[in-house]
């Protein structure tokens, strides 16, 4: 493949410019030259259940190619053209593939997170003015298509809702006993309602009743965020995901790749990255259960869905790794050859526990939606910088800048600032649906301003180092801290609040909170945390810790210093886990280096054993040294 330093990306990008590359320019031609080249190899496969030995649904590059088209045709009858969007609020399953291609060979397709409440997504749905929405038909242990009903009741610019019945993936007694227990769905929208399969069935699938686009255009819509929030949503060229499938093609994967990825479909990460890459290198791509590395028992199995598949690159988040590291690595690995990790930093301790159990090096990378997600690599053929997020792939300009009142500056070679980004997958000017969103979200109206601070050592790798934009990101998904602080704030007896995310071994990040109360105000923690309760809808964004301080820092116009608030939570959760350690030690302080970000420094309290220490707080995604 030939990328294993900085001269090797130098090399590729200085072939030819972009737009010279012969590339496919639609959906439908990406997808067409996947069939033409390797139909009859396996493309996708989804098992609803997280068994080794349960069935198994398998498309071939011809079956995805037809399933698509087909699809295609079905939304152009419900009245989708080039500027209509579909949105889809649905767990991984086939049918979600088909309606991600389709929906961006036809229009514009609009994947949801249905983690989000329901007036999140309604508002998501108003926003992109989406005229069709393919979601679950109702199913026991799933909210999917209640919430689907009350979104839509709140957005009616939704003409048709499409259902995919999940219980076509279920056999023996199961398929028997689910149609009695389906939860009731009130239904008090206007849309027209059809069965996905059965609307399937009336429209061909051996080409396009429609003209194909002529050019590059709009095709997919992602919200940024998480769980919380009202996300922004981002436009995505069809140049922006082809560059990203060619990267996976040139750089990762080729047709004898087997993928195991448990990451939702309505995330960036799966999509742009994954299933890009899949569609340009006709590697084959497993999607394990509705929920991937939520469903039920995944992480029990998932060594021996490994084995299953012949699995050679897994995909997965910090949070992901962790939790299989609590499990014994119980199957036949041995085909596994890469492993990818990204949506947050990667702790060092987990990086090597990952390889001493598997033999396999775990490649940390950076991407945002923003940017239709690549950005940079640790090189899988050359060296990986634990701790950096690789080198920015060919035709990526990745620049280092600070932001000063005579306009932009570029930093020198491990000077920390900005991250910019201008790639294929940058739509400058229009990254946001919202025109006010892009205001100022441009350097040089060309480098997007990503929000993170990092810099860029004298190798060419890129290192983040923090966050401009404020959010808590907790184990891969994006908490607004102001959704905390305006809670704690409709309470009459709080002055000030802070969110913040304090680490955690698990989830990178956890969000926590603190208080100053009003002048003569008395209130606990636990009467605070009761009063938020049922004011913070979405359980991932309420504070696991709360604290009533005496003061908040403030800067000099008011506005409250978070990062003493970072440096406090630090101290704090370090402390505590080196105490249940029983670790001599302590943090004495916590510094902000120009190439680190955060740092705590510790100082020894009695004899320590370095080796426990090192994997103890090697768990953090913090960095640590000792104090001077």
């Amino acid at each position: 493949m030939g990328f294993a330093t900085l001269a090797d990306r130098d090399a590729i990008h200085n072939e030819m410019e972009w737009e010279e590359r012969d590339v496919p320019t639609t959906m439908f031609e990406f997808l067409s030259h996947a069939k033409d080249t390797h139909g009859a190899r396996d493309a996708v496969s989804f098992q609803l259940l997280s068994d080794p030995k349960a069935p198994a649904e398998t498309y071939t590059w011809s079956d995805l190619h037809a399933k698509s088209v087909q699809a295609a045709n079905m939304f152009r009858s419900l009245g989708i053209g080039e500027k209509d969007v579909v949105a889809f609020l649905l767990p991984n399953c086939s049918e979600t593939v088909v309606t991600l291609l389709g929906g961006s060979i036809a229009g514009i397709v609009n994947p949801i997170n249905p983690l989000l409440e329901p007036d999140q997504i309604s508002a998501i749905l108003r926003e992109t003015n989406a005229r069709v929405l393919v979601t679950l038909k109702a199913f026991p242990k799933s909210d999917v298509a209640q919430k689907a009903a009350e979104a839509v009741d709140h957005a009616p610019n939704v003409k048709h809702v499409i259902e995919i019945d999940l219980l076509r993936y279920l056999t023996g007694l199961k398929k028997f006993i689910v149609p009695f227990l389906r939860p009731k769905t009130e239904v008090h929208h206007t849309a027209k309602v059809h069965d996905f399969t059965t609307e399937m069935a009336k429209h061909r699938s051996d080409a396009l009743d429609f003209a194909d686009s002529t050019e590059d255009r709009v095709a997919a819509y992602f919200h940024t965020g998480g769980t919380t929030g009202m996300p922004k949503v981002a436009q995505h060229l069809y140049s922006g995901m082809v560059y990203n499938g060619w990267l996976g093609n040139r750089l990762l994967f080729d047709e004898t790749d087997v993928v195991m990825c448990p990451l939702p479909l309505f995330h960036v990460f799966a999509v742009e990255p994954i299933l890009m890459s899949m569609i340009a290198s006709g590697a084959h791509v497993v999607f394990p259960t509705p929920q991937g590395y939520r469903g039920d028992g995944v992480f029990d199995n998932f060594w021996k869905l490994i084995e299953r598949w012949n699995v050679t690159f897994m995909i997965g988040v910090p949070t992901a790794f962790a939790a299989l590291m609590q499990r014994p690595v119980d199957a036949d690995v041995s085909t596994l050859n890469n492993a990818f990790s990204g949506s947050a930093p990667l702790p060092v301790e987990l990086y090597n526990r990952f390889e001493q159990a598997t033999g396999v090096e775990i490649i940390e990378g950076y991407g945002l939606t923003e940017a239709t997600c690549l950005v940079s690599i640790n090189p899988v053929e050359g060296t990986k910088k634990v701790g950096s997020v690789g080198l920015p792939f060919p035709h990526c300009d990745v620049k280092i800048l600070e932001h000063t009142k005579d306009g932009p500056r570029e930093c020198a070679v491990d000077e920390v600032g900005e991250i910019c980004v201008d790639n294929p997958g940058v739509y400058a000017g229009s990254t946001y649906t919202e025109a006010d969103k892009n205001h100022d979200l441009f350097h040089h109206d060309v480098y997007l301003r990503t929000g993170d601070l990092g810099r860029i050592d004298a190798d060419g790798y890129l290192w983040i180092t923090g966050r401009a934009k404020d959010l808590i990101i907790r184990g891969g998904h994006n908490i607004d801290p102001a959704i905390i602080e305006e809670a704690l704030l409709g309470n009459e007896k709080v002055a000030f609040a802070g969110a913040i995310g304090q680490p955690d071994s698990f989830a990178g990040e956890l969000p926590c909170a603190y208080v100053e109360l009003v002048d003569g105000a008395k209130a606990t923690p636990d009467e605070l945390q009761a009063f938020i309760k049922p004011r913070i809808v979405e359980r991932a964004a309420f504070p696991k810790h709360l604290e009533i301080v005496d003061e908040l820092p403030k800067t000099a116009v008011g506005k409250i210093f978070k990062p003493d608030l970072r440096k406090s939570a630090i101290k704090r959760v370090f402390n505590r886990v080196l105490e249940e350690a029983k670790i001599e030690a302590r943090v004495k302080d916590v510094i902000d280096s120009k190439k680190r970000g955060l740092v705590a420094q510790l100082e020894r309290t009695g004899d320590v054993d370095e080796d426990a220490l090192g994997h103890l707080l090697g768990n953090f995604a913090t960095p640590w040294e000792w104090a001077e």
